[in-house]
């Protein structure tokens, strides 16, 4: 006897055929005496075209993060009362059970909420019962009761953490590929699946980008010590299992992955006076209003003059938010002015190891240039490098450093 809990996609779920389809797969994966607890996105597309009604009545939909969240969690609500049903149809029964009736409680952020707690005695009720239960990702509740949701890729979130309550044996979690790759197979054919990846690189993965997990939900495998298996949809072979440490793969490449991220948009500060506090001036209100840096630049214009230039990047999400802020923020610290720009793109390489290589750097700056690539700024962790570059670039950015890095 196992208990499992199993997350399927928007793509896994987008069409009523494929609702049965992921039941008929469930249960005839189902041994006798196993838990199931099955956690959904929205089907398909129905997420952006939600988020398409909302732009048809606001211009900035994401400044009324309340009503967004009230709107987007509808389309998991649809998903679960399908595969409920479809359940039912086919002989076993079910419970459909949104975020908040698992007890999922989050804090007060609306659209990027973060989880604080599960209670989850429903879903042991109902799996006593027999039943399995069909639960709606990337949603939750705060203190008020109000409905939160979880940012991109919520649902893998809310299926991790809701393993790790559970103290479920495994999480798998079901897309439209068969793994995780060196980076995505879209963008490279020769991209090799990777039999097992640390929960320390796989995060560094999914926060730069890599669309098979979000960070988060990694954060939550980590915490709970609960294997995650990403495993495709479609197919029934062994995907790839993120866990604490490597146990069987040997590492024959200088990094494990490469990933970019288009959902950047890059501001900058001009005229900055380059004095004590004017740093913490622009970040802490930036912070205040819920809106998450990533790379961050000063460049001192000249000696002489000791103004400078204060260059980060936001999520596209938040630019509208950023705006205002930084807006505001440059009025009261009297810089020269702010400029936005969101045809840019990051593009990162990560990898354990890098720590000790020498030539890593200058290998991917190599690269970069080799394609006629230019780069905008640069960031670095213990385990990734990461450059800004134009949007338009991206996808050659990282052809070429796949490449040159794996060989294809």
């Amino acid at each position: 006897m196992a208990l499992i809990v199993k997350k399927f996609g928007g793509s896994s779920v987008a069409t009523t055929e494929k609702i049965m389809n992921v039941a008929k797969r469930i249960l005839n994966e189902k041994n006798e005496d196993d838990k199931i607890v099955v956690v959904v996105s929205a089907m398909g597309d129905t997420t952006d075209e939600l988020i398409t009604l909302a732009k048809g009545i606001a211009k900035e939909p994401y400044l009324y993060t309340r009503e967004m969240d009230m709107l987007l969690s509808t389309g998991e609500q649809v998903s679960i009362a399908l595969l409920a049903m479809a359940f039912k149809t086919l002989g076993h029964d079910a419970i459909s059970l949104t975020g908040p009736q698992v007890g999922m409680r989050t804090n007060n952020v609306h659209t990027k909420g973060k989880i604080m707690g599960i209670e989850p005695k429903r879903v042991f009720d109902e799996l006593e019962k027999g039943k399995i239960v069909v639960v709606a990702g990337f949603q939750g509740a705060n203190d008020l009761g109000d409905i939160t949701t979880l940012g991109r890729g919520g649902s893998d979130t809310s299926a991790v953490a809701l393993a790790g309550a559970l103290k479920a044996d495994v999480c798998e979690i079901f897309t439209d590929v068969d793994g995780v790759y060196t980076t995505d197979p879209r963008v490279v054919k020769g991209a090799l699946k990777m039999q097992e990846v640390t929960y320390l690189e796989m995060l560094e993965l999914a926060r730069l980008g890599a669309g098979v997990m979000q960070p988060r939900a990694v954060e939550m495998g980590k915490y709970y010590n609960i294997p995650i298996h990403v495993r495709s949809t479609f197919t029934t072979d062994t995907g790839t299992i993120i866990r604490e440490e490597y146990t069987m793969e040997d590492k024959n490449h200088a990094i494990t992955g490469v990933a970019h991220d288009c959902d950047v948009a890059k501001i900058a500060i001009l005229g900055v006076p380059n004095t004590p506090g004017v740093a913490h001036s622009i970040f802490s209100a930036l912070a205040a209003d819920n809106v998450a840096v990533d790379m961050i630049v000063q460049s001192i214009r000249t000696a002489e003059t000791n103004i400078t230039d204060m260059v980060f990047t936001v999520s596209l999400d938040d630019l509208a938010q950023a705006k205002k802020t930084a807006d505001a923020v440059a009025q009261k610290i009297h810089a020269a002015g702010v400029t936005y720009a969101e045809n840019v793109a990051k593009v990162s390489i990560v990898g354990a190891g890098m720590l000790g290589s020498p030539g890593i750097a200058a290998k991917m700056f190599g690269s970069l240039a080799e394609a006629g690539i230019n780069i905008e700024i640069i960031s670095t962790s213990e385990i990734s490098i990461s450059c800004l570059v134009e949007g338009t670039k991206v996808k050659e950015a990282v052809q070429i450093i796949h490449k040159n890095f794996f060989g294809q």
